[in-house]
């Protein structure tokens, strides 16, 4: 019976784990790769590397082994620290950060071509 508690518990806890490790790894992947070294935390590889790894081991191993422990911290890591120091350079959003304006638009505005 305790046993049976045991892995009521443990199954969810098991799905949460691979749900957000397989949220952060997307989410990397989205994300500007200029904006992983502009904040200073590691590279774009890197991160979907370790991230794909903690995936990885989330799926293949039990909870409460070795490896999907530190993947667990490893999601944890990009999600608590990495993940909003990049969206705050991309601007909240994954795909280049850009929110309408033209194509012309520079830095400080609009380019008018020197007029």
């Amino acid at each position: 019976m305790l046993m049976q508690g045991f892995t009521g518990f443990m199954w969810p806890l098991s799905t949460a784990l691979t749900a957000l490790s397989l949220f952060a790894l997307v989410d990397a992947a989205f994300r500007r790769e200029d904006a992983f070294r502009a904040v200073d935390k590691q590279t774009k590889p890197f991160w979907l590397i370790i991230l794909a790894i903690a995936l990885l081991v989330s799926v293949l191993f039990p909870v409460l082994s070795f490896l999907p422990v530190i993947g667990a911290v490893a999601v944890i890591v990009y999600i608590v620290d990495v993940r909003p120091a990049v969206r705050q350079i991309s601007g909240g959003r994954g795909r280049g950060g850009r929110r309408g304006g033209s194509s012309s638009d520079g830095p400080y505005g609009p380019y008018n071509g020197g007029r």
